[in-house]
């Protein structure tokens, strides 16, 4: 999900510049907050590998998760914004447990005016709260069955317990459900779903809207936590057919791939699609001209039922109009898998600069992060333009209809990056939000770095020095906190900055991109279609990259700590310059990283010299050798800026 109109992590930043005026007033010279054995302490894993998940960081030889396959309908009414859904359910219990009763979700009861999400907004408002001046929202579950017969249930607020006849054997035993529900959807629900009117009809997208199944794992058991808004999402992996019926006059777009375009297009689009799946530049489906045009619709029907079908997701969501714009363009694979990438947009998003240039950033993002991490597995991705500014799911996303040239990019590249963090590898958004946003921030600076040569691109390499005042501000909690348990204002830092930017230090200033790239791939490569936790990616990234790096998860992730080194001297050996010089460093604060200095002599000779964190792990001050010839005009520590160093004051030593 994207964090407020994501817009680039340089315009986020500035709008949470107020935290960085709270910095604390650097330590007086010589005093050092730092802790040697605090940041290389041992014992950072304190729990041993074992045979579901190993010590080295991939699954175990009995790593087990259960799986959830749906066939789903839905009948939209867009008169009464009503959906008519029902939900064949067929879910297997592989793991080593019985299992007595099941949990699932039941997220559109949020938008109940008796909610606990509703409860919990402030009367500042949230992100996450209000669904417009609609009808009361939330499911009205008609039946719960199985094998025809009725099953009892309990509803609580967001959440569904089933109470099975018989409990569902463990190591692959199969329980089957049939549900029938309906709803109103909101106008506008927590930025994931919603209705936009536009002057050609209405827009709706989609989400969260059947009862899904809550994750059960070796790690917490059922995952049945309330949902209130701010938390994202943990769900099962399995196949899905869905059927949605809605006015003839839509065009419904969803995950995966229709299977009855003849059904639901005229033979001319026909024509076009197949143009549009041999095509690298984007064709129009349906123009703008069109979209008024009773000709672009089949005719002689009421309602058309579109049928699509995707493997091995964790969910589905869709979108339908009157009002859709359709293009598309074929995208690469590795392996040459056919995918699609396709936009529909209305006409208040059309043109050159905005949404027309959708589907050349969908290509583009999907094809950079399937050569560079793991190919993208949905037959097709599609971007949305509705009132929903920024939100992700399984071959679909929903993006700010408003959202024009770099921000229409970072949007669309960051909502797909999310195919990777968290859709191919399922960690758990609701208790690691950081293990998807993060990781997603993170390899959005590399796509929009390549992106037509970095058209969108940084223009200058980051302030890391600038930019520690605000990710290391002593104010936020740490990263490794529950989303739920963070001051939504530090959302934005703690779930995406942060761990972001402690990636690109990682492989930028410790690793190097060829280790840390190689690392990162294993990561994915292990945990696909998987449920990884934070043990699993910190020990795969160690094993994988030959490095012990606990001393930086412990000082980025587990605590705020800050960094703050300082070359405080230079002297000669034996007074003679030509002799060697001795130049010491304290560091201030608690966080330890490599050293970079450059040293400038009398002559104007520069010399860089890289220096391993290691020199901090038995010191708090270290004395460099430095085989100088000649008087040391300056010591610059960290002379690119590269590293997160909040007080640059004293990064300078001069010759007096």
């Amino acid at each position: 999900m994207r964090l407020n109109l994501l817009a680039g992590c340089a315009l986020a930043m500035m709008a949470v510049g107020s935290v960085a005026q709270a910095q604390q007033t650097p330590p007086s010279p010589g005093a050092s907050n730092y802790n040697y054995h605090d940041a290389f302490a041992p014992l950072f894993y304190t729990k041993n590998g074992s045979e579901y998940r190993a010590a080295d960081g991939q699954p175990g030889p009995k790593y087990w998760q259960n799986r959830a396959d749906y066939q789903l309908t839905a009948h939209l009414n867009d008169q009464t914004n009503e959906i008519l859904g029902t939900e064949a359910l067929t879910y297997t219990n592989n793991s080593p447990q019985s299992l007595g009763f099941l949990w699932m979700q039941l997220d559109q009861n949020l938008f109940k005016s008796d909610s606990r999400g509703t409860a919990i907004i402030p009367p500042s408002g949230s992100r996450n709260g209000g669904h417009g001046d609609m009808a009361e929202g939330g499911y009205k579950i008609k039946s719960v069955k199985m094998g025809g017969v009725d099953v009892k249930y309990l509803i609580n607020d967001t959440r569904m317990q089933i109470f099975l006849p018989e409990s569902v054997k463990p190591n692959g035993g199969i329980v089957k459900l049939n549900i029938e529900y309906s709803y109103i959807a909101p106008e506008y629900g927590s930025d994931r779903t919603g209705i936009l009117t536009t002057k050609n009809g209405k827009i709706y997208t989609i989400a969260q809207w059947y009862p899904r199944m809550y994750v059960y794992d070796d790690v917490m058991g059922w995952n049945a936590l309330p949902y209130t808004g701010p938390s994202e999402f943990y769900l099962e992996y399995g196949d899905f057919d869905l059927a949605i019926t809605a006015p003839a006059n839509h065009i419904v777009v969803a995950s995966g791939e229709l299977q009855n375009p003849a059904e639901v297009y005229t033979t001319e689009q026909l024509k076009r699609w197949a143009d549009a799946e041999k095509s690298e530049t984007t064709v129009i489906i349906r123009s703008a001209d069109e979209v008024t045009n009773a000709a672009s619709r089949p005719a002689g029907k009421k309602e058309l039922t579109w049928k699509f079908k995707i493997k091995n997701a964790r969910d589905v969501s869709w979108a339908s109009s009157a009002a859709f714009i359709v293009d598309a363009a074929k995208m690469n694979l590795p392996s040459g898998k056919k995918s699609i990438a396709i936009s529909a947009y209305p006409v208040e998003s059309n043109g050159n600069d905005a949404w027309g240039r959708s589907t050349e950033y969908v290509k583009k993002s999907v094809e950079f992060n399937s050569q560079k991490w793991f190919e993208y597995p949905y037959p097709a991705a599609t971007a949305v333009a509705g009132n929903v500014g920024g939100m992700e799911y399984p071959g679909i996303v929903f993006c700010g209809y408003r959202a024009k040239k770099s921000q229409l990019w970072g949007v669309n590249d960051h909502e797909f990056g999310h195919t990777w963090f968290p859709m191919i590898v399922g960690s758990n958004e609701r208790l690691y939000g950081w293990m998807d946003e993060g990781f997603n921030t993170f390899i959005n600076t590399l796509t929009t770095a390549d992106f037509n040569k970095g058209e969108y691109g940084p223009k200058r390499p980051t302030d890391m020095q600038r930019m520690s005042n605000t990710i290391t501000n002593p104010s936020l909690e740490p990263v490794l906190s529950n989303p739920e348990n963070l001051k939504e204002a530090n959302n934005g830092i703690l779930l995406y900055f942060k761990p972001g930017m402690g990636l690109t230090l990682l492989r930028e200033q410790i690793l190097g991109p060829e280790r840390f790239d190689f690392a990162f791939r294993t990561y994915v490569a292990r945990w696909a279609f998987k449920h990884p936790t934070p043990d699993d990616f910190f020990r795969t990234m160690e094993n994988a990259s030959g490095e012990s790096l606990q001393w930086f998860w412990r000082g980025w992730f587990v605590n705020n700590w800050r960094l703050d080194v300082a070359v405080t001297d230079v002297k000669y050996v034996g007074s003679d310059p030509a002799k060697g010089s001795y130049i010491t460093l304290t560091n201030m604060e608690k966080l330890a990283m490599p050293v970079i200095l450059d040293i400038k002599t009398v002559s104007g000779k520069v010399s860089r010299l890289k220096l391993p964190v290691e020199i901090w792990e038995r010191n708090s001050s270290f004395v460099v050798k430095y085989p100088s010839t000649e008087e040391i005009e300056s010591v610059t520590y960290d002379p690119d800026k590269s590293l997160p160093d909040y007080n640059p004051d004293n990064n300078v030593w001069r010759k007096q």
